[in-house]
Order: C-alpha cells, then structure tokens, then sequence
C-alpha cells in the first residue's frame, strides 16, 4: 500500500481510542464536575463562601469555553473519536457549575451589605 492511500483513509476510532478530543472533552468534564461539587457544597452552608463561589464560576467558565470549542471543532458525530459527547456534557456541566457559583457570590454579596441579617 502506498503512502497517498494510507493517508487517504478516513481516520476511525473505536470505543478503546484515546483522541486528542476526547482528552480535551473528559479533562474539561472533570473540571466541570469539581465545579459542580464545589458550588453545591458553597451552597449547602451559611453564607460567606464568596471564594468557593469565584472557585465554582471560574471552574464552570472553562470548562463551558472548552466542551463549546471541542464541540465546535468535531467533523464527525458520536463515535467518530472527536469528543463530542464529552464536549456537550462539559458544556452543560460547566454551565451548571457557573450558575451555582453566580447563586454563591450573589448569596455573599447579599450577606455582605450593611444591616443584613446571618
């Protein structure tokens, strides 16, 4: 076989495959999970957790930036070994882990002001 027909190809990834996107998918879905459980945990307890809250937004900001760029960058659909399962489920997640952030810093901001009761 030469080499124009090996390059020719189209690239197939089985289930065991390890692809650059989905690395960059699972790595931002991890983030994504520390976020998820770091805003939930800010959130569980009395207020004055404005920095778990900046943590969890942070956390659930790159990980959404990162899940929407692998999405953007896969040609191919489920299977194909971009990530796109991944970079859909670190987009949502992520933005689940923002959200509990911003309820975090809006709790402590509310707390913060004069006259306001604990």
């Amino acid at each position: 076989m030469s080499a124009h027909h090996l390059l020719a190809e189209p690239f197939t990834a089985d289930v065991q495959t390890l692809t650059a996107g989905r690395v960059w998918s699972f790595a931002a879905l991890l983030l994504a999970v520390v976020g998820v459980v770091i805003g939930g945990s800010a959130l569980a307890r009395p207020a004055g957790r404005a920095g778990r809250g900046r943590a969890a937004l942070a956390a659930g900001l790159v990980s959404a930036v990162v899940g929407g760029l692998v999405v953007a960058a896969a040609e191919g659909g489920p299977g194909t070994g971009y990530g796109i399962v991944g970079g859909f489920a670190a987009l949502a997640a992520g933005l689940v882990a923002a959200v509990l952030g911003g309820l975090v810093l809006a709790r402590s901001r509310r707390a913060d002001r004069p006259g306001a009761s604990r």
